[in-house]
């Protein structure tokens, strides 16, 4: 068995199984209901959670197969099993168990930062581990988490007592209901566009609720916080808000120019994925001894690694294939 980069995304050779793949499959593990990692398969491995919100996105789910976190199960000759992954609710990573007992984790998208809104992470113990590495480069590291949502608290209030609108902006799912969960928690009372505010809604359904929301339907109250997608807040979209201050909330924050490339008058370092440092850590916790870099700096975590005396290269651009054995 081995992982084999295709124009599809990745796939277990050997077997039917693809990880995240892009286009339909016959089969494909879901990691998360991000829409960079959805589509419409034949058959689809997630949680409860990301079932859901890819049938928010894309409608009826074929086949889809709902697998509890911790409640291994076979797929002919292998053993599967998800952990948390604590990326956005129900993310997960994925434990493939070979018949000889050997295991391969792949982690999806990962955060090791503890969430509001998101189940905590678990060390996935493995021999092989294929790891994401967004922000996997040394210069990506992020601040305290406490601290960063003092500072958009800070903010805001600011923002409150020159009577401007304060306007978040933040990806529909995962992120903006982080934030919305703990600023509802800090007594603000939130407003947020429709995208957002039907993710949040779904967020309730599946056990974590948001206090103090309403759904923006073009006017902001005074003392109301307005959460927005970034992409939907060009073109004017917020123009007859005024005055207004805008702040993304993104790990690439970290980079100079961040806010302008945005937008916004502000950008916080609040990510969903894990930064340099914790990327490194949760390698040596798995006690992998061989690992795959994907995606983002992969070359650069791989690197890195190495330099620390692990196993590791990355999985680049192009089409490959990478033993397991």
């Amino acid at each position: 068995m081995s992982v084999e980069l295709r124009r599809n995304g990745l796939h277990l050779t050997g077997t039917l199984l693809s990880l995240d793949a892009k286009r339909k499959s016959p089969l494909s593990f879901v990691s998360h209901g991000h829409s960079d990692h959805i589509a419409r398969h034949e058959r689809t491995i997630a949680t409860t959670a990301t079932l859901r919100f890819m049938e928010h996105r894309l409608g009826p789910v074929s086949a889809p197969l709902a697998a509890p976190y911790r409640r291994p199960f076979e797929l002919g000759p292998l053993v599967l099993e998800l952990l948390p992954a604590g990326h956005i609710l129900g993310s997960a990573q994925l434990r493939v168990i070979r018949s000889d007992g050997r295991r391969v984790v792949y982690t999806g998208d990962l955060n090791v930062v503890p969430s509001l809104t998101a189940e905590a992470t678990e060390v996935a113990e493995c021999d092989t581990l294929v790891i994401e590495s967004t922000f996997g480069h040394p210069r990506y590291r992020f601040p305290p988490r406490d601290e960063v949502w003092g500072q958009v608290e800070a903010w805001i209030r600011r923002q409150l007592e020159r009577d401007a609108v304060p306007v978040v902006l933040g990806y529909p799912l995962g992120k903006s209901q982080e934030a919305m969960k703990f600023l509802a928690g800090k007594g603000f009372s939130l407003v947020a566009h429709s995208s957002i505010f039907e993710v949040a809604q779904l967020y309730a359904e599946l056990g974590v609720p948001i206090e103090n929301l309403r759904c923006f339907h073009g006017k902001v109250e005074p003392g109301e916080v307005l959460f927005f997608p970034p992409h939907q807040a060009r073109g004017g979209a917020l123009a007859h808000l005024w005055p207004r201050g805008t702040a993304v909330l993104t790990g690439w924050a970290m980079d100079p120019g961040a806010a302008r490339r945005y937008g916004a008058d502000v950008a916080f370092p609040v990510s969903d994925h894990a930064d340099f440092p914790s990327l490194m850590a949760y390698v040596k916790a798995t006690g992998a001894s061989e690992v795959i870099t994907c995606h983002g700096f992969a070359e650069e975590l791989a690197q890195a690694l190495r330099d620390a005396g692990v196993d590791a290269r990355p999985l680049g651009g192009k089409p490959q294939q990478l033993s397991l054995l």
